[in-house]
């Protein structure tokens, strides 16, 4: 192991590790599909400043992109949908999706479709809600997946849509094994793909987090393959070239006292939180 890697190592035992569901379920204290139900208001807090729990979902058809295990798409349901879909690209959520669908009676209003977001199975104009919750930062051909939102929209229908800056504290996504901030900050991809595999290869599901967050490029480099790096900047480029109308646009900052210098360009990207926006299909 690299001289880097150790002393990423060593500084990362300085920090309390943030809960995280992949470890919440190795100790046996609850499933990542019971973990996202729980954390189901959470995800769409952001909205009500603009929106309610009726408007996104009552009496709607839903898909919910990026949905893991379901638990969120299953709280979704319990908001009165008409009928809500949930789309992975890792099928083997699935089964633990149902079974938590089964435990609150939903299974007549909820389904599982493993699919890559940018290329849906379903016909134009499906859906009256779609929402993307964490998902943006994670999906290879990002505007391709808007443009895939887009047509299985009906009009006038809306995209909810927040993701957490890659510059975000955590926003390396690895705070299961590493909970020093801005680690990616501070060093670099092959240091914290060192880092991260020795953290979690004595763990019982260690195999399946490398595979799950590493991969290789045809040069034979390793590389996070689960995150696109978003950035805001990148996002708002993005933003120009939709179809979309947008509706509603905010940056949350990390905690009020950011407030004013998370509105700077470059300051924003390490001290925003979250970016929440609705965007609206209008033809």
């Amino acid at each position: 192991m690299s001289i880097k890697a150790k002393l990423c190592i060593a500084i990362n035992k300085l920090f309390k590790l943030p809960v995280h569901p992949f470890n919440l379920s190795n100790e046996g204290k609850k499933t990542y599909a019971e973990w996202q139900y729980e954390k189901g208001i959470d995800t769409i807090k952001f909205y009500l400043k603009c929106s309610t729990t009726d408007e996104m979902f009552k009496d709607k058809v839903v898909l919910d992109i990026g949905c893991g295990a379901g638990g969120k798409t299953i709280f979704y349901a319990s908001q009165g949908v008409k009928n809500i879909t949930g789309v992975e690209i890792l099928e083997k959520y699935k089964d633990e999706a149902v079974q938590l669908a089964k435990k609150y009676n939903m299974l007549d209003k909820f389904s599982f479709v493993c699919a890559d977001a940018s290329k849906t199975p379903f016909d134009d104009e499906t859906f009256d809600t779609i929402i993307m919750n964490d998902a943006m930062e994670h999906v290879d051909e990002p505007e391709k997946v808007l443009d895939e939102c887009y047509r299985i929209l009906k009009n006038d229908g809306k995209l909810y849509l927040n993701f957490p800056p890659y510059n975000h504290p955590y926003g390396a996504h690895l705070s299961d094994a590493i909970g020093m901030p801005w680690v990616h900050v501070f060093f670099s991809e092959k240091t914290l793909i060192k880092s991260y595999k020795q953290l979690v290869k004595d763990l019982p599901d260690g195999k399946d987090r490398i595979k799950f967050r590493i991969d290789k490029r045809q040069d034979g480099t390793e590389y996070f393959s689960y995150i696109n790096k978003m950035t805001i900047n990148r996002f708002q480029k993005i933003m120009q070239k939709s179809k979309f109308n947008l509706e509603y646009y905010k940056e949350e900052p990390l905690r009020n006292i950011f407030k004013y210098p998370a509105k700077l360009p470059f300051f924003k990207e390490f001290l925003v939180k979250m970016v929440v926006c609705v965007l609206v299909k209008k033809k």
